[in-house]
């Protein structure tokens, strides 16, 4: 009898550390993000490589932030933007473009190992630098009134499960002297980069692209797609909130587009090809290890 308890308890521990593992594995499926990111009501973003922009599903598949046309921006209060199913976007304030996507990806960036919700600190140089920009008087300047405008904006998105509504910039403040930011978010964004919401976009591509909204916008829905269906040209074009109301005009520079991201994407060692057939856009790219193990698993799941 005396040896039985040893064993016992051995088995004993060995089952608990099983049944710990167990839970572990279900949370990281849950959220494969670490438990640090969200404890003791610190929350930070889940931490990608230096050489990506990390960006939720919500904001490359739909209107969001457009590729509008140049000039005087249209102010719109609480109209509901074009998005793919399953994603809802209301949207309040003057229209958000590409660059103001750029903006926005770089704040993120600069303080993705900051505490969300705490007084993050970032010089104007610093947000140039990350967007390959010369810190000059103009770039500064265009800097500052695309924050003004992320700080302006009030947005209603619901992804998934959840429903983010508030600001896509909590509070800004700047020392002209100094050119130091500080940047406050709200901390119920991080909602947003859960597990399979958010893509990992290649940076080198997307600065390649920079000037073309749409090319930008596109490169940005392919990315967030593991294996892209065909979609139609008319529904891309809604999609990235084209301005264009010259139909022929605006498939034209759609081409021009997709033939732009597919020159980047080569350029840079991130296949992307496509074909139109009819009105539908085939596309075929290169996946990331992220998404083809997605995939991977996807393809593993018994169908019901």
């Amino acid at each position: 009898m005396s040896m039985m308890k040893p064993v016992s308890g051995l088995v004993a521990k060995i089952e608990a550390l099983q049944e710990q593992a167990r839970l572990r594995s279900a949370r990281e499926e849950r959220d494969p993000t670490p438990d640090a990111v969200i404890s003791n009501n610190v929350v930070k973003l889940p931490l990608w490589p230096e050489a990506v922009r990390a960006v939720p599903n919500s904001f490359l598949r739909s209107a969001l932030f457009g590729a509008i046309r140049k000039g005087r921006r249209r102010y719109i209060d609480g109209e509901r933007l074009a998005a793919i199913d399953g994603i809802e976007v209301h949207y309040t304030g003057q229209r958000l473009d590409q660059g103001d996507l750029d903006v926005w990806e770089s704040l993120l960036h600069a303080v993705r190992d900051q505490n969300l919700g705490s007084q993050c600190q970032v010089t104007s140089y610093a947000l140039l630098k990350l967007m390959g920009k010369a810190d000059t008087g103009g770039n500064r300047a265009t800097l500052h009134k695309r924050i003004t405008r992320l700080r302006a904006s009030a947005i209603e998105i619901k992804q998934g499960r959840y429903v983010y509504i508030g600001g896509l910039v909590d509070e800004a403040y700047k020392d002209e002297e100094t050119q130091e930011w500080v940047i406050v978010l709200n901390p119920r964004l991080r909602a947003l980069y859960g597990a399979d919401q958010f893509t990992q976009i290649d940076w080198a591509v997307r600065h390649a692209l920079n000037g073309q909204q749409l090319a930008q916008w596109l490169h940005g829905f392919y990315a967030s797609h593991a294996k892209p269906f065909p979609v139609r040209i008319e529904t891309l074009l809604k999609l990235a909130g084209s301005e264009n109301e010259n139909s022929r005009s605006a498939q034209q520079k759609l081409r021009k587009a997709l033939n732009a991201v597919a020159e980047a994407s080569t350029a840079h060692g991130a296949g992307f090809s496509y074909t139109i057939q009819g009105d539908l856009v085939h596309v075929e790219k290169k996946t990331s290890g992220v998404q083809r193990r997605h995939l991977a698993k996807k393809a593993s799941k018994p169908i019901a």
